[in-house]
């Protein structure tokens, strides 16, 4: 047996394989019971451009770009907030271990939460991981799986972030590297002591924390990042995003989401107001604060929150969210179709004039603002859908979207709790298949797929109690057939079921006299809602096929709620389909 060294990292060969060997410290992990994780730290991810032999990442040489990570604002020590976890960035120079191997190791972790959060690559060649234990302070412990796909050839559309460069002894190579942020469910209510990492080569772990629960918060608004998409360019400027309010509460705080981005995008400061009409606020704006400061600096792939407001939301009204962006902006995340106007300033900082005056663009889509959440309330649905959850055909600014409907009706009722309505629809949207690719700037901004989305978009939305999953005609009329639908749709409700979530399904409208939508289509659509009515995989069906559909012709929309694309229902269809909902079984 042959003992050799690259880099810093020791490593056995064994019947011509390299087998990494395990560091004192994290072997003291395993031994000495749990520690902090950078303690374990036992292998160098990150070099120097000019120094690239300093780290080995993958055992072969190459690793991540120092310079490529302080672009993207993931610089030594930062915290970065992903998928609504707060995770640090290992604060360590290049060329330093800043990472550990997954080999059974303890670590020491701790908080109350809804979910173990973790910041991960693989350097396997292809995803790898396995079990772990979470073992809370009562004495109990609870089981999950952890994995992390390939750091080079992983897929983009559920990176954190990208790197457009990968180091290696022979000099820099124009690669995309990538990094994830994963989270396993945790036994609510229990406080996390430690975690065991899985024993699973080729895992790397840079950072893990505990997710805390959204406790007195509803989620009120939100929107779905569908691509990353030229704008402006805006160069201080104020945007002035009109949103409107499902859930009302005493207090509100927002979120700003720069994902699939490269870069940080700067906001200089930031103010929420009621809105009176167009861009006029009803009252002066009141400015958010973030971390005690006017202003945010977001890197590439990460959130932030504004700090909790004492601001009175009014249930069922319309905010309006200015924020100044006193850089260059030439490119960021969208939800394209908002159905609802929008205003861009003349340069400055006009967050706080109440006027409409200095608006004067419009916008027709939502960039960079995610959510906003108000305090107290029973939480939050989520719709996770397509065109016809988001509004398409319905009435511009006049909140005629199903979701806005149901919302209505759950404010103006006392028999289920009250509870805040977040639409996650993106037109063009499929189950299986992702339309924007996931990186880079893209003039497709129907976004990843269901199943690539649906940790952000549902999962990790604030205090989500159930979510109702009605999409796959935009698959079936792009020719995926029914059993991909249907696989795709059962992970769906396993994933939610696995982070309890109660999970519903809506079937599929006919869509008879659209052009795609063929004899075979229709088959294929009548599969998959037999399976939705009868498979017994979702906790309840809301069956908004048999709502619409024209009984002489049941492959097509009645006429009175046809808008008449025949694809999308209009203002009267969607409202029919909210009208159809059986309240009670949006209770958990």
């Amino acid at each position: 047996m042959r003992r050799c060294v690259r880099g810093v990292l020791a490593v056995l060969t064994l019947c011509g394989s390299l087998v990494p060997a395990v560091s004192a410290e994290a072997a003291e992990g395993r031994r000495a019971g749990p520690v902090p994780l950078e303690r374990l730290f036992d292998n160098n991810a990150v070099s120097d451009d000019s120094r690239p032999e300093e780290a080995d990442f993958d055992g072969a040489g190459a690793s991540l770009s120092a310079g490529d990570l302080t672009a993207a604002g993931w610089t030594p020590g930062r915290s970065l907030t992903v998928q609504g976890a707060r995770l640090t960035w290992p604060k360590r120079r290049p060329g330093e271990p800043d990472n550990v191997r997954a080999a059974g190791q303890d670590v020491r972790v701790t908080g109350r939460g809804d979910a173990l959060a973790f910041l991960v690559a693989g350097t396997s060649g292809t995803e790898t991981g396995g079990p772990g234990t979470v073992f809370y302070a009562d004495g109990t412990r609870s089981s999950f799986r952890l994995t992390a796909p390939d750091w080079r050839t992983g897929p983009l559309a559920t990176k954190a972030v990208a790197l457009p460069h990968v180091n290696t002894p022979a000099g820099q190579r124009a690669e995309r590297a990538r990094l994830y942020g994963v989270t396993v469910p945790l036994v609510p209510g229990r406080a996390v002591a430690s975690v065991r990492l899985p024993d699973a080569a080729g895992l790397h772990v840079f950072a893990v924390s505990v997710r805390p629960a959204a406790s007195g918060w509803t989620g009120s608004w939100t929107t779905s990042t569908g691509g990353y998409t030229s704008v402006g360019p805006w160069t201080d400027r104020t945007l002035r995003l009109v949103v409107h309010a499902s859930a009302g509460g005493p207090r509100v705080r927002v979120r700003f989401d720069n994902t699939f981005a490269s870069a940080p995008v700067r906001i200089g400061g930031a103010t929420v107001a009621v809105r009176a009409s167009g861009a006029a606020a009803r009252g002066a704006p009141v400015p958010l604060s973030f971390g005690g400061a006017a202003g945010v600096e977001i890197p590439a792939g990460t959130q932030t929150y504004s700090d909790p407001l004492g601001f009175a939301v009014p249930a069922g009204g319309d905010l309006l969210v200015s924020f100044h962006l006193p850089g260059t902006v030439t490119a960021a995340p969208v939800h394209r179709l908002a159905q609802q106007r929008s205003y861009v300033s003349e340069p400055g900082d006009h967050t706080g004039d109440g006027s409409a005056g200095p608006y004067t663009s419009v916008i027709t889509g939502w960039p960079l603002l995610a959510g906003v959440d108000v305090g107290g309330g029973p939480g939050s649905v989520v719709l996770l859908g397509d065109s016809i959850t988001d509004g398409d055909k319905s009435t511009v600014d006049a909140n005629r979207r199903w979701p806005d409907v149901l919302a209505g009706r759950l404010r103006a009722q006392h028999t289920v709790p009250r509870y805040g309505v977040l639409n996650q629809g993106v037109s063009g949207n499929r189950v299986v298949t992702d339309r924007y690719p996931g990186d880079g700037v893209s003039t497709d901004t129907a976004g990843v797929s269901a199943l690539h989305r649906f940790d952000r978009d549902v999962l990790a939305q604030t205090s989500a109690r159930t979510a109702v999953v009605f999409e796959g005609v935009n698959d079936l009329r792009w020719d995926t057939s029914a059993e991909e639908v249907i696989a795709g749709l059962r992970e769906l409700a396993g994933r939610g079921h696995a982070r309890g979530v109660r999970m519903l399904a809506a079937t599929i409208l006919p869509c008879a006299g659209e052009a795609r939508c063929t004899a075979a289509v229709d088959a294929e659509r009548r599969a998959v809602n037999a399976w939705i009515r009868d498979g017994g995989v979702f906790d309840g069906v809301l069956d908004f096929d048999a709502v619409v559909r024209d009984p002489q012709q049941p492959s097509r929309m009645l006429p009175a709620y046809d808008s008449g694309d025949h694809l999308h229902p209009g203002d009267a269809g969607l409202a029919a389909l909210a009208d159809s909902v059986d309240l009670r079984l949006l209770r958990p």
